[in-house]
């Protein structure tokens, strides 16, 4: 016979294990979720091609080219963010924000920006689904200019803007400007990190960024750990998504009524002035790399400077209006400021190496 207390005490560990699911739900649960997530987002390029098909608009419009861009952008930013911040915030349960940046500061702090510009080059992400990493290297405390070098690489050098450089202007042309590019986004990163403006943050990043992990390392299960990143979703989503929307939608604007002609018409001169002029051209544009090499081809095939256009290409893809109403949420309006600034200058200056070196 069980005495009254071993009885209790079975009846309290009963209705524990019905009150709280087993750790095979939450595994098998977040497993299905990352099955799901594959599965729509694959299904993205159909589904938007399905609902701007809906509107009485013509295909070859401007309007049409927005909404396509507007309504497959959207869903594959968001997507995309919500997946890096819930992986992060499970890393983040493993790595205390101050082992985080042991790791990645210091000594080390221009491997880590050598790192994560070679990361950039395999994420082949436009500069606004870069910023998802972006938000969630910030906040689990990645030291400043490393996030820099990556949010830079990412959307200006990449396997697929490689391959139509070396096909349209040759293998050399393609190498330096691999060169440059990596070399801006490790050089400007890496500056912005001397500068020590963690303090430009906004206040929410930098309290997601100083506090401590919020799981005793000894005693976090599996379970406490995707609760971990269900958590910094519902946080970090739930600030940024309503500037994710505003940004794509100006990129979207952007996307379907940039006037080509006229770029070509401005940029197609072989003056000082026209490497400055690019850069200021191509901020307010969006695209990722591989979607503004037509737009260098026609360039190119106008008489226009190859440095003038490959800078125009790098602006387009690193410094973009959109982009910048994204970080806004993230980042003070000074500290967006100093990024644009330092990545600008790099920019020029590939720019004038290129007009000179490559005739």
């Amino acid at each position: 016979m069980k005495c009254p207390c071993q009885c209790q005490a079975e009846a309290v560990v009963t209705q524990d294990s019905k009150a709280k699911p087993p750790t095979r739900v939450w595994v098998g649960g977040t497993l299905l979720f990352l099955a799901v997530w594959v599965l729509l987002y694959s299904q993205l390029p159909p589904f938007s091609a399905w609902l701007v098909a809906q509107f009485p608009i013509t295909q070859t419009s401007h309007l049409h080219e927005a909404l396509a861009f507007f309504f497959y952008d959207t869903p594959k930013v968001l997507m995309l963010l919500t997946l890096a911040v819930f992986l992060m915030g499970i890393m983040r349960s493993f790595f205390s924000p101050e082992r985080t940046r042991a790791m990645l500061a210091g000594k080390n702090e221009g491997l880590g920006n050598i790192a994560a510009a070679c990361l950039g080059i395999v994420t082949p992400f436009c500069s606004c689904s870069a910023v998802p990493l972006f938000i969630g290297f910030v906040s689990a405390g990645v030291p400043l200019g490393v996030t820099f070098s990556f949010l830079i690489s990412a959307p200006m050098v990449n396997e697929i803007a490689l391959g139509l450089l070396f096909g349209l202007v040759g293998w050399k042309i393609a190498l330096a400007y691999l060169s440059f590019g990596l070399g801006v986004a490790i050089v400007a990163g890496w500056i912005i990190g001397r500068f020590h403006l963690e303090g430009w943050l906004e206040d929410w990043v930098r309290d997601a960024r100083t506090g401590a992990s919020r799981l005793p390392a000894t005693q976090t299960t599996a379970v406490d750990r995707i609760k971990e990143g269900l958590t910094a979703v519902r946080e970090i989503v739930g600030k940024v998504w309503p500037w994710m929307i505003a940004g794509i939608a100006a990129g979207a604007f952007i996307h379907g009524y940039a006037p080509a002609d006229l770029l070509a018409s401005i940029m197609g001169k072989d003056a000082w002035w026209s490497v400055p002029a690019s850069v200021l051209v191509g901020i307010p544009l969006y695209s990722n790399a591989a979607g503004i090499i037509p737009v260098v081809e026609a360039l190119l095939g106008k008489g226009a400077a190859l440095g003038t256009v490959l800078a125009f290409m790098m602006s387009v893809t690193a410094l973009s209006l959109p982009e910048a109403i994204i970080l806004r949420k993230v980042l003070s309006m000074r500290l967006i400021v100093v990024y644009f600034s330092v990545v600008a200058i790099g920019i020029l200056a590939v720019g004038y190496l290129f007009n000179a070196f490559f005739v």
